[in-house]
């Protein structure tokens, strides 16, 4: 796509994607692993039972994990970083590129505050970027952006974090069993 282009996305929240892949620090590294490849990601956002992000496991901490011989099985909070790269909205889309080559991150999340809780809400990735790079016309990243039709993000959110809660009640009541 030519840089001269009209309505060419420049900024972070033009070509962002809302909604983030979550688990809960209990969620086994081939789960998260599975996910990571079913989605098309290199990163997922660890939430703690309240909905808190406390770290993010990526393919690299995955990969790491493997090499150090730690079984599949194990929980991914063994394995992720604590920090969670973040990234404001309004940047330029140059700028967040060369972030990423500076602290050698393949993905930022932007955080959204809600209901007295700060959450990742939305990523960017070098797959953002590449998709920029190599589309023929706006038409090939309507689904990216804040102009992009989507589920209401806090909507999203409280049912990702419903259906972890759920999990863990159904998990603890078999370990009860």
């Amino acid at each position: 796509m030519d840089q001269d282009k009209p309505n060419k996305p420049t900024l972070v929240r033009d070509l962002m994607s809302v909604g983030v892949y979550t688990c809960t620090p209990e969620t086994t590294i081939e789960v998260v692993a599975r996910a990571l490849l079913d989605m098309d990601l290199d990163a997922g956002v660890v939430l703690d039972f309240n909905g808190h992000a406390i770290g993010v496991a990526s393919r690299d901490d995955l990969v790491r994990a493997f090499a150090r011989g730690l079984p599949s099985s194990a929980p991914v909070e063994q394995v992720m970083d604590s920090e969670i790269p973040t990234i404001p909205p309004d940047i330029p889309l140059t700028a967040a590129a060369q972030l990423m080559l500076d602290r050698n991150i393949r993905t930022f999340y932007l955080t959204h505050h809600a209901g007295g809780i700060e959450y990742p809400a939305a990523l960017i990735s070098y797959r953002h970027l590449l998709r920029l790079i190599a589309a023929r016309d706006r038409d090939d990243l309507t689904d990216l952006g804040i102009k992009a039709e989507r589920e209401p993000p806090l909507k999203a959110f409280f049912e990702r974090r419903d259906a972890a809660r759920q999990r863990n009640l159904s998990r603890n009541l078999n370990d009860e069993e």
